[in-house]
């Protein structure tokens, strides 16, 4: 076989897995239940951040805080300070897409 099959899990309890960790591309699946967050910190690499259910609540720099739902796709640059959370009452799941894949 040719291609290489990745699998992550589904579920409403808080996930962070890191799926694909290559050369080329990073990709990580998070799962965010009403009231988690990620830590702040800052982008390591160009991201795309994909939301495939719920509404994630971004801080980006010094900027309010911002929600964006399912089906909406992000692009934030290397180097911005990230604050991610889930205000809502529906569960977040999101793909994070780092392109190319940090160096470190």
């Amino acid at each position: 076989m040719i291609e290489k099959e990745y699998t992550y899990q589904v579920g409403k309890e808080k996930k962070i897995e890191r799926l694909i960790m290559d050369d080329h591309v990073n990709i990580n699946h998070m799962i965010l239940p009403k009231g988690e967050q990620l830590h702040e910190h800052f982008s390591d690499a160009n991201i795309y951040m994909i939301v495939i259910s719920g509404a994630v609540s971004l801080i980006l720099n010094d900027q309010k805080v911002q929600r964006y739902p399912k089906g909406a796709i992000l692009n934030i640059p290397n180097k911005t300070k990230m604050n991610v959370s889930n205000n809502d009452d529906e569960v977040v799941e999101l793909f994070v897409v780092k392109a190319p894949a940090p160096t470190n």
